[in-house]
């Protein structure tokens, strides 16, 4: 039998095969959807383990695997190594040295202690130690030995599990504006069966007053091919698309409404009369685009910008980028967000742009020109989303595996980030415009009526937001 072939088998041990001193061992890395699918299969939900708030206030300042992670794989080297399949345990005994976090590297070895010829059981010496050779858990066990030679075949199908439900992510997005005001909202052309349909929507589950500014013709014309129910929503005629662009914003500077909506016409149409020095929505603040996304591998949410709006953003541009994002992140009840600044490469390198920028951008942090979030960068998206990354790197900050806002380098490499968790990692995506005296929601003129509904959330509080900083 070949190499290849033997690596495909279980093969065991039986109890005369083993002698006192043998050993084997076995290596795994702690995944943050371990420790979701052990709470699930065991109904443990230690918010130590699997509340990312709670673990980060607690005494380790971070996540931690359940205990007995680390000893179920003692178990999984017993039976599938040394001695293999037939194994049998009897009795464990387990001591709990230090917690094992995510990210850590875990070498579980198990070394003969004692045999016993009468019943053929054999005691294990078990120790698991983690990444710096410290131990993390230590113990016995005892196990009756197999006695007949297994050579089983491996499936190589190991069952797959996945654990998301995009509906109720996105119903709990919804309860977040529940119980609050409707906000008068500005949609501009809404002319196509997902652009009509996402504000009526969102105007159903009560977290909108949709003003359809747009050919009323052909507003209803949609309306009636696609059943989209029109009652008690109220439309402003216009004559074309920039002509409702013109109309939806002033609508908002006369104060008919708080926040603005693209509907089916191109950005540029809408942006254009957003940015109109005389009759426009600008403030001080540099405009800026913010995608909040719920990605179900990820264990917080994340903002990604600018990804719509600015093309290559300058030093000055991205600070407020980032002020703009940490407000954002402030009004969603995220009090200190982490902010990671990516570059290609998480070292400062004099010919890659990106990478002085954010250095300059942490030092404006730590002088208190940007407030509010904790910044680092330059990191690699990697560094700046996965613990075991940032681990593996040696890079020891708060903000890296644990981002919940991440600042592109420009909208090119934004907008492909973005894109690539929607339509691949099955985010939840919401999107919104801010720098602008009321928020705009500028989503894709492929994005479903679900995303617009979702975005329409996200401007709802933050028009809530306005109207308390306004009455503070």
């Amino acid at each position: 039998m070949s190499e290849a072939s033997e690596s495909r088998y279980l093969t065991n041990k039986t109890y005369d095969e083993i002698a006192v001193g043998d050993s084997a061992s076995l290596t795994r890395t702690l995944m943050p959807e371990d420790v979701k699918l052990f709470a699930i299969l065991t109904g443990d939900i230690n918010p130590a383990t699997i509340d990312p708030k709670y673990s980060e206030s607690g005494m380790f300042r971070e996540a931690i695997a359940h205990g007995m992670w680390s000893g179920s794989l003692i178990s999984t080297v017993l039976a599938t190594q040394f001695p293999g399949p037939g194994t049998i345990l009897i009795d464990q005994a387990l001591h709990f040295a230090r917690p094992v976090t995510i990210g850590d590297r875990i070498v579980i070895t198990v070394t003969v202690k004692q045999k016993y010829d009468h019943n053929r059981h054999i005691v294990f010496d078990c120790v698991c130690t983690n990444q710096e050779g410290l131990q993390v858990v230590r113990g016995t066990a005892e196990v009756l030995a197999p006695t007949e030679k297994v050579s089983h075949l491996q499936d190589s199908h190991a069952p797959s599990i996945h654990i998301d439900d995009k509906h109720a992510r996105y119903t709990q997005l919804l309860s977040r504006v529940k119980g609050l005001e409707p906000i008068p909202t500005a949609v501009a052309h809404p002319c196509d069966e997902e652009s009509l349909k996402g504000p009526v929507q969102a105007y159903q589950a009560g977290i909108i007053e949709p003003i359809l500014v747009g050919p009323e013709s052909k507003i209803r014309s949609v309306a009636e091919e696609f059943g989209i129910d029109l009652s008690g929503v109220r439309i402003v005629n216009a004559a074309h698309s920039h002509d409702s662009a013109a109309m939806a914003v002033s609508l908002v500077k006369t104060g008919d409404a708080e926040a603005l909506m693209k509907g089916s016409l191109h950005t540029d149409e809408l942006m254009a009369e957003v940015v109109a020095r005389a009759n426009g929505l600008r403030t001080n603040r540099r405009i800026s685009h913010v995608f909040l996304m719920d990605v179900p591998t990820y264990h917080r949410p994340l903002l990604i910008t600018d990804a719509a709006i600015n093309i290559a953003p300058t030093l000055e541009e991205k600070a407020d980028i980032i002020r703009n994002a940490i407000d954002l992140a402030h009004i969603l009840d995220i009090a200190e967000p982490k902010v990671a600044i990516l570059s290609a490469v998480e070292t400062i390198n004099p010919k890659i742009q990106s990478t002085l920028d954010a250095a300059a951008l942490c030092k404006m942090a730590d002088r208190g020109q940007i407030k509010g979030g904790i910044l680092d960068g330059p990191l690699a998206f990697d560094n700046a989303v996965s613990i075991i990354a940032a681990k593996t790197k040696g890079i020891k900050s708060a903000v890296a595996g644990h981002a919940e806002i991440l600042v592109v380098p420009d909208l090119e490499s934004g907008n492909m980030v973005a894109k690539q968790l929607e339509y691949l990692a099955n985010a939840l995506t919401a999107g919104i415009v801010l720098g602008t005296k009321v928020p705009i929601v500028l989503t894709s003129r492929a994005d479903t009526a679900e995303t617009r509904t979702a975005s329409c959330v996200i401007a709802a509080l933050v028009a809530h937001a306005n109207r308390n900083k306004g009455n503070s």
